[in-house]
């Protein structure tokens, strides 16, 4: 990025490049400077582009993909699913020059990855990634790249080395959360509350970790969540979301913390120590984002609308929404009784006015 700055009764202009010292140079007039920044951005440019050849590995890929996610002011977080499928990327394919891959080599390299464990939903969320990175690194070094995801995806359905996600439609029962909650609270009080406003209100670990006494609403008895996950918006958006029922109180016997948050501990630190828990207690498969479930369920079950969880949740669209919510054949019963318990109420109803009549 380039700088133009008056200096005395002259101009200097500056080059700054993620990784590079930088440039400058002092003209008489400020459009000798500029022109003198635009000539020396343009050649830095076509030197990048002429270092990116055929012979382009796909670990070189992956790091100028990070490269440029930086550039554009959107890092990969280590602590995402981004980064951990670009590290298998780059360490199963990592020599392959990008030119050189077939769909055949993605079908061995598909069929390893079975070997080791993933499931068909996991390889296709990593060949999708491989797609982005080829896809979006390419255009922004203005090389062309063979689109050999596009060309491998067909084989790899016929042979079911890839599919689609199942939905998840776990939830916590009561047994479970009884035992649950105890244990994170013998060793942790402030996590295993935060578990309990997780599966009343739906937030997210992140968004928990990270609300603030100074964001609390007394009167709406709501906190807001800063920087709220929003998809496919580069910038997050702040949200209210309402502390429901025991929630409110949950958060406000909670100590003052030195750092100014309501739960003093990382979303990391709140996965594990579910993680743990359900291991040392024998819960089968139940994780902290289930919570999550758990709540939106729960709501519905409530006789919330839509677009009220969605409100509380923080979902952007339905279909995202409706992923979160998993009938139970116990709330199933509990509808229809009820539903029954009304349509007896009505039925009494009607008598005595028949009667009446």
């Amino acid at each position: 990025m380039a700088s133009v700055l008056q200096i005395g009764d002259r101009w200097r202009a500056q080059i700054r490049r993620p990784g590079s010292k930088s440039i400058s140079k002092t003209f008489d007039t400020k459009k000798e400077a500029e022109q003198w920044a635009r000539r020396t951005e343009a050649a830095l440019d076509n030197q990048k582009v002429a270092l990116v050849t055929a012979d382009i590995t796909v670990q070189e890929l992956v790091a100028e993909y990070r490269r440029m996610r930086e550039e554009l002011g959107r890092p990969i977080d280590p602590a995402t699913n981004t980064h951990y499928m670009l590290e298998h990327l780059a360490e199963d394919l990592g020599i392959e020059r990008v030119n050189d891959l077939t769909p055949q080599r993605l079908v061995s390299w598909a069929k390893m990855r079975k070997g080791q464990g993933a499931g068909g939903y996991t390889i296709n969320m990593e060949l999708s990634q491989l797609g982005t990175v080829i896809r979006h690194t390419s255009g922004f070094l203005r090389v062309t790249l063979p689109d050999v995801v596009g060309a491998a995806r067909p084989v790899l359905r016929y042979g079911q080395l890839t599919t689609g996600g199942t939905r998840r439609t776990r939830r916590p029962n009561a047994d479970e959360l009884a035992r649950l909650l105890p244990w994170l609270d013998k060793r942790n009080k402030a996590i295993g509350d935060a578990v309990r406003v997780a599966i009343i209100t739906g937030m997210r670990r992140g968004e928990i970790a990270r609300i603030q006494w100074g964001d609390i609403d007394e009167r709406r008895r709501a906190v807001l969540v800063r920087k709220r996950k929003h998809p496919r918006a580069v910038e997050a958006k702040d949200e209210w979301v309402p502390l429901l029922g025991d929630a409110w109180e949950i958060v406000k016997r909670q100590p003052q913390s030195d750092d100014g948050r309501i739960f003093p501990v990382s979303r990391e630190a709140l996965t594990d120590a579910v993680t743990a828990a359900t291991r040392a207690l024998g819960i089968p498969d139940l994780r902290l984002h289930d919570m999550r479930r758990e709540a939106t369920s729960t709501l519905r079950e409530m006789g919330f609308d839509r677009e009220a969880r969605k409100a509380i949740t923080g979902h952007k669209s339905d279909e995202a929404h409706e992923i979160y919510v998993a009938v139970t054949l116990e709330s199933l019963h509990d509808q229809y009784a009820a539903a029954q318990g009304t349509q007896q109420r009505l039925a009494r109803r009607r008598r005595g006015t028949d009667r009446q009549s």
